[in-house]
């Protein structure tokens, strides 16, 4: 069978309704010989930066001569993006290979889109004998088809009011949760968050007899740089090649936690698996610059917390444009309303979209959650098309896409599809 019709059949069990439990993976796991008891792992989750986490993580590894699997979601222009090794994305016949040997518990159990894709990281990295690998959450992450493993070190990165629907109304809830990760007597790594998360996690790890490292304990912020505490040395982190100060605070918990867990603390290594992270992890829609004259940014800021975050960057380059605008779209499950507060005083255009996913808001959803607050906005089909078009705008203009990663996927696929049709 194709790779086009594997992953159409792929993509047909996504899920209307999110499918939690371990049930289904675990039999899953069983059938291909449970591959994920045989590799050395990290396992990072969070509201926001952990796949940024999980790709300096994987890129210091790879710097320090290791052979490392990246799995990360959801992708943004291809399947394969989500399964790496050493930064190579899967190829496509172990994608037909794998699908086509596990049809029989498929059809009998029903494993969820999300879960066959871990599986099938799992068998993939078993496979090529990684050293370890890097194992990014989906959703919360107690009830999370990741969560079969036991790791090196559990990393939370941050908690913020996300999924509330799914995973609580408070942050307490989705802490813990998220907390759900941590396994007995392994290293728990937290995150830059608000005190009563951090407390959740802190019980959580005290009480599995962790080794618990809290962000406060290791990190000092100062107000261009930070200090990473290792154990032997103090590091300093002043700029990574994914803009903003929060990737800072992304990157010193992969440092602070490989320093932990496996004493690496060459700064050689450590400057250039940062240095490298793009091409060591292909990790795209941070603060990404698609073209510079006329700028176009996109980010997959995707929540209230994000959003606070791209615009602590991008107001630093607000009043180099004599116009700006940006394209949006998002989950229907996200705080839509607070999100367009946030965003409405730094573009002179909002143009509102969606993406073809269960998950995603319409544009008729959007607008109306718009209007509620008296926010003008302009509904717009194909934002590719724009996207394209902007390239010939004035210089000095400026044009952000923003929102769900699917968003982002879309319009650099439709792109990418265009510019291979053109070329042949």
């Amino acid at each position: 069978m194709r790779i086009e019709s594997i992953l159409q059949k792929l993509f047909s069990m996504r899920q209307f309704h999110v499918k939690l439990g371990l049930e289904r993976i675990e039999k899953l796991l069983d059938y291909i010989g449970n591959p994920h008891k045989k590799l050395q792992c990290f396992h990072i989750a969070g509201s926001n930066g952990k796949g940024s986490t999980a790709s300096f993580l994987s890129s210091i590894l790879k710097e320090y001569g290791y052979k490392v699997g990246l799995y990360t979601s959801p992708h943004f222009v291809r399947f394969n993006e989500r399964i790496r090794i050493n930064g190579k994305e899967i190829d496509d016949d172990f994608i037909c290979s794998f699908y086509n040997s596990i049809e029989n518990i498929i059809e009998r159990e029903e494993p969820t889109f999300f879960e066959i894709t871990t599986a099938m990281a799992f068998k993939y990295f078993y496979d090529n004998n990684v050293d370890y690998a890097v194992i990014e959450t989906g959703l919360g992450g107690r009830l999370d088809a990741t969560n079969v493993i036991t790791p090196l070190a559990s990393i939370i990165t941050s908690i913020s009011l996300e999924h509330t629907n799914i995973l609580g109304d408070t942050l307490e809830k989705i802490a813990f949760e998220k907390a759900g990760i941590i396994k007995p007597e392994t290293v728990v790594i937290s995150g830059y968050m608000p005190k009563e998360a951090e407390n959740v996690i802190r019980s959580r790890a005290l009480e599995l007899k962790c080794e618990y490292y809290p962000f406060d304990n290791f990190v000092i912020k100062e107000k261009d740089f930070v200090e990473v505490i290792l154990k032997e040395k103090k590091y300093n982190l002043y700029n990574t090649p994914l803009k903003g100060y929060h990737q800072l605070l992304n990157c010193s918990l992969a440092v602070k936690t490989l320093d932990v867990v496996l004493n690496l603390e060459d700064y050689l290594k450590i400057n250039s698996g940062i240095n490298n992270v793009v091409i060591n992890s292909g990790i795209q829609g941070r603060y990404e610059i698609f073209s510079d004259k006329p700028r176009i940014i996109f980010d997959s800021a995707h929540n209230p917390e994000s959003i606070k975050i791209f615009l602590e960057e991008f107001v630093k380059e607000y009043y180099s444009y004599s116009k700006r605008e940006l394209i949006f779209g998002a989950m229907k499950d996200k705080d839509i309303e607070e999100m367009l507060k946030l965003l409405v005083p730094f573009f002179d255009n909002i143009y509102v979209t969606a993406v073809e996913n269960e998950r995603a808001a319409s544009i008729d959803e959007i607008k109306m959650i718009a209007n509620k607050i008296n926010v003008n906005v302009i509904p717009m089909d194909k934002p590719e098309d724009y996207v394209k078009n902007f390239l010939n705008e004035v210089k000095d203009n400026c044009l952000v896409v923003l929102g769900s990663m699917y968003l982002l996927g879309k319009i650099k696929s439709k792109i990418n599809k265009e510019k291979l049709d053109n070329e042949n």
